[in-house]
């Protein structure tokens, strides 16, 4: 399980958004990116489609996931 406590570009606040973790000062989740990516969006057409998140954050968020990959 990857923990997303170590990623300051996301939040998880309780009672917002069913307690998901969001980007931060956004009510979108980090869910979001990747069920668009997995359904072939690039990171451009995320960011157009969810406007308050900024590429530093989506660049955050997959630099943390591939850190988990290399973490044994």
């Amino acid at each position: 399980m990857l923990d997303w406590t170590t990623c300051s570009a996301v939040e998880r606040i309780t009672g917002k958004v069913g307690g998901a973790w969001l980007f931060k000062g956004t009510r979108v989740p980090v869910s979001a990116l990747f069920e668009n990516l997995e359904d072939g969006a690039t990171v451009s057409d995320f960011l157009e489609w969810f406007p308050g998140v900024t590429r530093t954050q989506v660049e955050a968020v997959l630099e943390h996931t591939g850190q988990s990959l290399s973490v044994a």
